[in-house]
Formats: C-alpha cells, structure tokens, sequence
C-alpha cells in the first residue's frame, strides 16, 4: 500500500513537473519580420556618390527612393542601414531627417535626398571591386516610421527592424574631379 502511494506521488509530481509551461515563449514577429517574410522590399533602388575625397575619407553620399506600397501616407523619421553584397558589409549610415520626416505617399515613391557621411567600413578602394555588379544587400535597416501621416503629422508609430532587401539596383556615380 505504502509503495502504490509512493508510485502515486512520484507519477504526480512529473505530471506536474511536465505540465509546466515553457518558461522561453516564442519571438514576437514584429513589422519588418512580416516585410522580410513576405519579400516586398521598401527600397526601389540606390544612387551611390564617391568623390575622390572619399578615397581618403572613407566617406561617401548616397541617395535612394522608397516605395510605399500601402494606400496610407508612411513619413520616415529616422533610418540606419548596413549594406554590402555576398554577406560582406561593406557601408553603413544614421541618418534623421528634417521635420517633419521624408513622406512617401500612398502606394507612391519618394527620394530620400542626398545623405552624406556614409561610412564605408572596408575602404573605399576595396568597395569599388563591387560597382560592376550594380546591386546592393540591405543587410540590416531600422526605421522609425509613423504610418497614417497627413502631411507628416499625426498617425501612428510603426518601428520597422530588421529590414533586409537583396539585390537592389545600384548606380554609381565615380565623381573623382576636384
């Protein structure tokens, strides 16, 4: 009888034990997962400026157009990117605009206008092995983007991280005069 009591314990306890919810809860997918996931890609395509400053500098000025692809006005506040080709980072940059933020209109595009101080983190030089390829990766993109805008004003936040986009068409403009 002792040993049955036992037994009924002891099977109790690991019922109890295994009953136990997983203390490590899946991920939340936030916006730019479901972007990522999807394929749809917010970066029509990337103006690339080197001078020949930049091949001392290390510093470049990019410009690229977004494509908004909701039938709501979308106003980017802030973004910073990693990109490169073939896994390898090559640039990367902060940038906030100007108020009220680069607003993309619904289903339209918009250029972002020219950013300068890209860093490129390998040096221009080994960058340049890259130009005959006319692509980039977007590696890692954040955003902070206030979706639902009226002129830039109001809506709601929407932080999208993580973006990733591969082979975005690149032009890139060699200004190696004084």
């Amino acid at each position: 009888m002792a040993r049955a009591f036992f037994l009924a314990v002891i099977a109790l306890f690991l019922a109890t034990v295994l009953a136990v919810p997983n203390p490590n809860e899946p991920r939340q997918l936030n916006a730019g997962d479901i972007i990522n996931a999807l394929g749809i890609g917010l970066v029509k395509d990337i103006n690339v400026i080197i001078t020949l400053d930049s091949l001392v500098t290390n510093l470049i000025s990019i410009n690229f157009d977004v494509k908004n692809p909701l039938p709501i006005e979308l106003t980017i506040k802030k973004i910073s990117s990693t990109s490169g080709l073939n896994g390898t980072d090559l640039a990367s940059f902060q940038h906030t605009f100007p108020a009220p933020g680069l607003i993309v209109p619904p289903l339209g595009t918009k250029n972002s206008g020219t950013i300068d101080n890209v860093l490129v983190t390998e040096g221009v030089e080994a960058a340049l092995n890259i130009v005959p390829f006319g692509v980039l990766d977007l590696s890692n993109t954040d955003a902070d983007v206030q979706a639902a805008t009226i002129d830039g004003f109001l809506g709601f936040p929407v932080p999208l991280d993580g973006l990733k986009q591969d082979n975005v068409p690149t032009v890139y403009d060699l200004s190696l005069t004084t």
